[in-house]
């Protein structure tokens, strides 16, 4: 079976994944672009922008994980627009035209709506779904390759809570926000379901590895 993977989910040192106050301009609240700003130096994201340059170290080496062997992707409501973006029947994501996943994606939100097809082979697709059924159906769409869970943090709390990640990639973050939302609360004891590797870098931040030890 395939797995269900998470990669360059940025925390801070207080487990928040995003700031309080998200808004439009605005998809990590008071946080800003700090818990990301690792990424935007390494070679992968600029390679991502059709760029070149960037650092090639163990902060790319990780980040470049992101993508292969990735059939589909189940994100969250918050994730795919800022609040209030299912009142708008026009809207298309944050991404323009042409978003960066490139396979069929699984948006969880109460208010679904009609899928949509986007250039470069990805698809929209909207879920009132449980943990477990929009992963049936991401699987389905995956043919045979992983499913990454894209974010933000209460939908990576409920796959962890029902035991559905089988690898997650964390990168903490030297910096400490004290509002958002968490991704910790309510896991009490998920180390002892994983292997759990740490890596530090030159740019500050922390790896953190789990590997589910049922694999």
């Amino acid at each position: 079976m395939s797995d269900v993977r998470v990669h360059n989910f940025s925390i801070s040192l207080d487990g928040f994944a995003t700031g309080a106050g998200q808004a439009p301009g605005a998809p990590f609240g008071h946080a800003g672009e700090r818990l990301h700003e690792w990424m935007f130096a390494t070679q992968f994201w600029h390679e991502m922008g059709g760029g070149r340059g960037g650092s090639g170290g163990a902060d790319h080496v990780f980040a470049a994980m992101h993508g292969p062997g990735i059939g589909a992707e189940i994100m969250g409501a918050g994730k795919f627009g800022p609040p209030g973006w299912q009142d708008d029947p026009d809207y298309k994501g944050a991404w323009g035209a042409n978003p960066p996943f490139h396979t069929p994606v699984f948006v969880l939100t109460h208010r679904p709506r009609p899928s949509i097809e986007m250039e470069g082979d990805t698809t929209f697709h909207f879920l009132d779904a449980t943990p477990a059924e929009a992963l049936k159906r991401a699987r389905e769409a995956a043919g045979g390759q992983d499913v990454r869970l894209g974010g933000g943090p209460s939908v990576v709390r409920d796959f962890l809570a029902e035991g559905l990640v089988d690898h997650m990639h964390l990168v903490q973050v030297p910096i400490v926000l004290g509002r958002g939302v968490r991704l910790w609360d309510g896991l009490e004891s998920l180390e002892e379901a994983y292997h759990i590797e740490a890596v530090s870098t030159p740019s500050g931040v922390t790896h953190l590895t789990f590997t589910a030890k049922s694999r």
